[in-house]
C-alpha cells in the first residue's frame, strides 16, 4: 500500500523576513517599568502629597489619578493583551464597544443623582 504524500510532507511554514517579534523580553520589561513608575507616581501623591495635607482633596487630584489609572490600563491593554498589535479595525471594535459602556455608566451615574434627589414617594407604598 503506497503512503499518501500529503500525511507525510513536513507542514509549510510561511515565515515573513520583515516581521519583528511583537514582544521581546526588553519590551517586556521597559513596560513593566513604565507601569512601575506610574503606580509608584500615584502613591506618592496619595501618601506624601495628599495624606499630609500638602494638597487638598479635590477634582485635580481625581483627576490626576483617573489620567494615571487611563494610562496604565492602556499599556496593560496595548503590550499585555497583545491589543497594539492587533489590526486597526479589530483595535476600532473594541474601542467603540469600551466608549459605549462608558457612556452607559455616565448616563446611569446620572440617572441615578436624579432619582436620588428628586425621587417622590408614592402614597400608596412609602419609601425604604
Amino acid at each position: 500500500m503506497a503512503a499518501h504524500s500529503e500525511f507525510n510532507d513536513p507542514p509549510v511554514v510561511i515565515v515573513d523576513e520583515n516581521h519583528e517579534p511583537d514582544m521581546t523580553k526588553g519590551r517586556i520589561w521597559k513596560v513593566f517599568f513604565y507601569l512601575l513608575f506610574l503606580t509608584a507616581l500615584e502613591f506618592f501623591i496619595a501618601l506624601a502629597l495628599v495624606h499630609p495635607g500638602h494638597i487638598e482633596k479635590s477634582l485635580a487630584v481625581n483627576i490626576v489619578y483617573i489620567v494615571l489609572t487611563l494610562l496604565k490600563a492602556y499599556y496593560i491593554i496595548a503590550y499585555f493583551m497583545h491589543l497594539k498589535f492587533e489590526r486597526k479595525s479589530f483595535i476600532i471594535c473594541v474601542s467603540t464597544v469600551f466608549v459605549l459602556i462608558v457612556y452607559m455608566i455616565i448616563l446611569m451615574l446620572i440617572e441615578g443623582n436624579y432619582l436620588l434627589y428628586n425621587y417622590s414617594e408614592f402614597p400608596w407604598w412609602p419609601n425604604p
